[in-house]
């Protein structure tokens, strides 16, 4: 026969409100005072609105009347009967693939040469990097439509050499190289972690190299890029995801319209005009959770083949 004590019955009793709120917060309320501003934050303007828009993303929805539930519409749309949004993949896609490579190796061949140890280091470092904090703001867009303009810079310089430059801006061949080179130009951030990687190489294992006669190319693709791969990594990642979200210059460039025929529609433009242009908020979200969907996938993907060309030091 089991039997049961007073002392049994007070530990089974349910704990008193205020007592759960004294284990949770004993000690901690500095903490949780602290940690309020960004948790705050965080449930009002990125959790919150987040899960607004994913309810959104399944409505029929223009801002003047409530949401309308319409279920799979508007991914069915996007797939099928939306040639804009086709246009908008398109272009996207081909300007991430161009740009961040040839961002990557420029940075890479600029952050080797000042590996190197030239003399002002810490101004011309400074100097590089400028284009980073400036490149994605609008007054440098709006320099960069000037430079390329039918009468800008760019043709007045080529003219000297007797080329008669087009139109950069207004021809659908030539305006999306121009926000490529615009978004290579913006080189200073990856250039200074590069930098800061090339510094963590062991010199000794170059003087042995060179000791064995190996080749400056050799010691490059040998030495350098395996022990650089963990920085190329996180350089590549990073610089992806900010050229899939780039919005400015392609608004500003092409004043908002993603011309000429389509060739600079940005997705995110294109996500900007549907929402705020066309005011359908309820397909807007549904193509910024695609946008969302499509970078989780390119860095799950990354994560996942980082194991056979990243070399960490173990």
């Amino acid at each position: 026969m089991v039997s049961f004590t007073a002392g049994d019955a007070v530990a089974r009793r349910p704990a008193k409100p205020g007592r759960l709120r004294r284990f949770f917060f004993a000690g901690n309320g500095a903490g949780y005072m602290f940690l309020a501003p960004w948790l705050i934050g965080f449930l009002g303007l990125t959790l919150g609105p987040a899960l607004a828009s994913l309810y959104l993303s399944f409505t029929d929805y223009d801002l003047l009347q409530s949401p309308r539930f319409v279920g799979m519409d508007n991914y069915v749309r996007m797939a099928t009967g939306d040639a804009k949004f086709a246009a908008a993949m398109k272009v996207t896609f081909i300007y991430v693939i161009l740009s961040v490579p040839l961002k990557l190796i420029f940075a890479l061949a600029l952050a080797m040469a000042f590996n190197r140890g030239i003399k002002g280091l810490p101004f011309y470092r400074a100097v590089f990097y400028l284009p980073s904090l400036l490149g994605g703001s609008v007054a440098i867009a709006v320099l960069w439509r000037q430079l390329f303009a039918a009468d800008g810079l760019v043709n007045s310089v080529l003219s000297v050499f007797g080329i008669d430059g087009p139109s950069w801006i207004s021809n659908p061949n030539y305006s999306l190289y121009t926000l490529v080179v615009l978004s290579v130009w913006q080189f200073g951030s990856p250039m200074i972690i590069f930098l800061a990687g090339l510094r963590q190489i062991p010199q000794d294992m170059y003087e042995a190299a060179n000791m064995d006669g190996a080749s400056k190319a050799r010691q490059f693709f040998r030495i350098t890029l395996p022990l650089l791969t963990p920085v190329i990594f996180f350089n590549f990642v990073i610089q992806t995801i900010d050229a899939f979200k780039a919005f400015t210059p392609s608004f500003i460039i092409s004043a908002g319209t993603g011309g000429p025929i389509n060739s600079t529609l940005f997705y995110t433009l294109y996500l900007y005009q549907e929402a705020f242009g066309f005011f359908r908020m309820g397909y807007a979200s549904a193509l910024a959770w695609v946008l969302v969907l499509i970078i989780a996938v390119f860095t799950a993907f990354s994560f996942l083949t980082a194991r056979y060309w990243v070399h960490y030091d173990e």
